[in-house]
């Protein structure tokens, strides 16, 4: 039976540039697939092929989601088959409301033409559950898309929107950077919940931190665009007590 996530021998190119060399990797429900490697490894480019963002093209190798390769689609398409991006560093977007831009993606997932008027009362209700949920005031919804949101106001909003679209496969890029340990805590929290209701997870980070708080299922060492590690968390708090080049060394 296909994962939810399947990728087999991605070779990518950036601006020429070969990113990633090989990668071989998957995440099936209910799972955490760690992605870890030192700055510039080629995480993000990964995160960023995976949801079809111009600019990183496949060299060779497949993306499969429930089996079905989604090489051929753009992003915009991918993202309704059931795939979720949490950027590292959202940009900040002046004139869009919060709440505007939750209202449209609720509307654009019900199939609504109307994008800007929410017409079942009953998904503001859940927005409101979800702000609470992930630890956001209500007065955020009146305020700018990202505009002068704090490092975890931002984290926050990301993993709200994991939740509200009910995605199959959640790729969280970084998602505890920049935060205090309370923070943290609350998204490894969060993370829970995503793999609790069945989600395929997909956590990209570099620093081994947050597996104090949520224990990945699979760990995947990149660096210089190849996989040179695999294992469980005890993997992770290998990397934690010796760093990347030791794990590189011994794999």
């Amino acid at each position: 039976m296909a994962k939810a996530l399947e990728i087999e021998k991605l070779k990518v190119r950036v601006t020429g540039k070969e990113i990633l060399k090989g990668v071989d990797l998957s995440v099936d429900y209910g799972e955490v697939h760690a992605v870890m490697g030192p700055n510039g490894s080629g995480k993000t480019t990964l995160a960023y092929t995976i949801m079809g963002r111009d600019g990183y093209e496949v060299e060779s190798g497949d993306i499969r989601l429930e089996g079905e390769s989604i090489l051929g689609l753009p992003a915009d398409e991918r993202a309704p088959k059931g795939l979720f991006l949490a950027f590292q560093e959202p940009p900040a977007i002046q004139g869009v409301r919060f709440s505007t831009f939750l209202i449209a993606i609720i509307n654009k997932r019900m199939g609504a033409r109307d994008l800007t008027t929410l017409k079942d009362p009953r998904k503001l209700r859940e927005i409101y559950k979800l702000l609470e949920e992930v630890g956001l005031d209500k007065s955020v919804l009146t305020r700018e898309l990202y505009v002068g949101f704090s490092g975890g106001e931002k984290k926050r909003a990301e993993m709200l929107q994991a939740l509200l679209v009910n995605p199959k496969v959640v790729i969280l890029d970084e998602p505890d950077s920049g935060l205090d340990v309370d923070g943290v805590r609350k998204i490894a929290e969060l993370i829970e919940s995503l793999r609790k209701n069945g989600k395929a997870v997909l956590l990209i980070t570099h620093y081994p931190r947050l597996f104090n708080y949520v224990e990945p299922d699979t760990v995947t060492v990149l660096m210089n665009g190849k996989i040179v590690a695999r294992g469980d968390s005890d993997l992770a708090r290998a990397i934690e007590e010796k760093g990347y080049q030791a794990v590189a060394n011994v794999a």
